[in-house]
């Protein structure tokens, strides 16, 4: 495979992952920019190895017929059984706090790493440097777009008790805009206890 097909291929799966990644950031969704980019990244280097092997193997056989054996070998079986297995390591490191799900853009960098070391150990350096490159700029030179140019929602669950007579919707609503926030959404459960009721609100605001 020609360098500047490897090059070509990791930058498109930035541009394409950091595109959807972006759309779901802005939605404030668990899985966002840099995550969506790593998983495209390493899922373009998975084929990549298997393109590699297959490339490898023809050139083995071109030199000596013998090697017709590998025909019939399954030589990508271990690179996929360590990719599985990664994926297993890498959902260890999600967790859920308050409501956020937190780990991910770790575990599909633990999952990109373990593709970028099968590229090294089957000899295929020029894309195993390209992959880390892609990496490295997935996760620091990104984090600081992430936090400066995306504009994320944020959602805060408000839960309150009052007098049916009271228009506690109307107030909360007109003091939020009196501090200039904009609210995306709203959504209101009822639910009487005795003589009060309790609201649960919903809101996902841009500030």
């Amino acid at each position: 495979m020609d360098r500047k097909q490897v090059v070509f291929r990791i930058f498109l799966s930035i541009v394409i992952g950091g595109a959807i990644g972006f759309e779901r950031e802005r939605k404030n969704r668990p899985a966002g920019f840099r995550t969506h980019i790593l998983v495209c990244i390493g899922s373009c280097i998975a084929v990549m190895i298997q393109l590699y092997i297959i490339q490898y193997m023809k050139e083995m056989i071109q030199m000596d017929e013998d090697f017709k054996y590998l025909l019939s070998a399954d030589i990508s079986r271990m690179a996929s059984q360590v990719i599985t297995g990664v994926g297993f390591l890498g959902a260890g490191t999600i967790i859920r706090d308050k409501g956020a799900v937190k780990g991910l853009t770790t575990a599909a960098s633990i999952w990109v790493v373990a593709c970028i070391g099968i590229s090294v150990g089957l000899g295929f350096y020029f894309l195993s440097l390209v992959g880390f490159l892609g990496l490295i700029v997935s996760l620091i030179v990104f984090e600081n777009i992430e936090s400066s140019v995306i504009d994320k929602n944020k959602e805060y669950n408000i839960s309150i008790e009052y007098l049916p007579k009271n228009n506690v919707i109307e107030y909360i609503i007109d003091e939020l805009l009196k501090n200039e926030i904009t609210i995306k959404s709203i959504r209101i459960f009822d639910k009487n206890i005795n003589e009060n009721r309790t609201i649960k609100i919903k809101l996902t605001i841009n500030t």
